[in-house]
């Protein structure tokens, strides 16, 4: 396929599954020991007692149940995929991985399919899943149904640097050449290894053979500094780094944005957002193209999820930044609280539990 043409495909490929409606979830255990769930509005009873270990999902909640079955919360109804086999399991946006011995498999908006009755190394991102297939000795990668080869040479060791997240994976391979599966599609990004690299959806920032600082976004690769830049790191659709000339420079909607003549002293990027502590000590996210002003003060602790911030501030309110907007959401005195994706659950006394959503409170 013609480079022009990939790019096009790439880049409608990307658009199309950018812009999937996605569910809500978030779980607590109530006093009963009964497991409830929060389904964007709805709670649903699934189990009768504490289990051994759950993990939240965006679309999907799966869990060891008290007995060790595997059980999985999806659409709305709780399903048992086996009694006492899994040990291990991981749970992305769209995609539930799970080792029984070292058969893994994936389960995918209800569908389950087993992927190698041996694997020895995988990673998993929200629809892709890149894994290691011992059997016949060579990498795979599971993307929107389909299985893919990616590398079939094994000369004895596996690969050293894989980087997996959301719908990309980014590798040097077995000839030291620097590749990339987007989409169902392996690009041929450079004919030699490169010297570091960070991955997000759609989005591969990297140091070249030439020490040119690269990003390749839905298809398109971008030169953007002719010299490594002193750190960066990569999220969805952003890039932000520190420019080998002093500058805090963000990469997002395919150009790049000169944020000021300073070095953040401290700087986190996940998922869609950047944050950071600007020269005067104040705590600033940079979110789809905006800079918001969160405080005049750079906490101490904070959660960052998928379009979402939410932290303590000094005066004891618990404070959610969702999507540009900033909601004080609760000065009570908290048990817990925790943040999954853009769902703020949070715990006042033995047995009340509140979910916050888009500004509205569920209890």
């Amino acid at each position: 396929m013609p480079r022009s043409l990939l790019r096009f495909t790439l880049l409608l490929l990307s658009i199309t599954f950018t812009s999937t409606v996605y569910a809500q979830l978030t779980y607590y255990v109530n006093i009963q020991n009964q497991v409830m769930v929060w389904d964007k509005g709805m709670i649903r009873k699934i189990d009768y007692l504490v289990p051994m270990e759950v993990k939240t999902g965006r679309i999907a909640i799966p869990y060891l149940d008290n007995s060790r079955s595997f059980k999985i919360y999806y659409g709305g109804a709780m399903r048992t995929l086996n009694a006492g086999f899994t040990n291990e399991f991981k749970v992305t946006d769209n995609l539930v991985a799970f080792l029984n011995s070292k058969s893994l498999n994936v389960f995918d908006k209800g569908t389950v399919k087993n992927l190698s009755t041996f694997c020895t190394q995988y990673f998993v991102g929200d629809s892709v899943l890149l894994f290691f297939d011992g059997v016949r000795s060579e990498y795979k990668a599971y993307y929107n149904g389909t299985v893919y080869p990616i590398e079939g040479f094994l000369a004895g060791n596996p690969l050293e640097v894989i980087k997996v997240t959301d719908n990309i994976a980014a590798y040097d391979n077995y000839a030291n050449q620097f590749r990339i599966f987007y989409l169902g599609n392996i690009i041929q990004q450079e004919d030699y290894a490169v010297s570091s690299f960070e991955v997000g959806r759609n989005t591969v920032a990297y140091v070249d053979i030439n020490r040119q600082f690269k990003i390749f976004h839905s298809g398109q690769t971008y030169v953007v500094e002719d010299f490594p830049p002193n750190t960066y790191q990569a999220g969805d659709n952003v890039v932000a780094y520190m420019s080998n000339d002093g500058y805090f420079k963000i990469f997002y909607g395919d150009s790049v944005r000169s944020i000021g003549f300073f070095t953040p002293q401290e700087m986190r990027v996940a998922d869609n957002m950047v944050a950071y502590r600007d020269q005067s000590g104040y705590f600033k996210v940079f979110y789809k193209g905006n800079i918001y002003s969160l405080e005049s003060y750079y906490p101490e602790k904070y959660v960052m999820q998928y379009n979402s911030i939410a932290y303590i501030n000094r005066i004891g309110m618990l404070r959610l930044f969702t999507e540009g907007e900033i909601y004080d959401v609760t000065n009570a005195e908290l048990e817990n609280w925790e943040l999954a994706y853009d769902v703020l659950k949070y715990q006042i006394g033995q047995n009340m539990f509140r979910i916050f959503y888009k500004g509205t409170e569920y209890d």
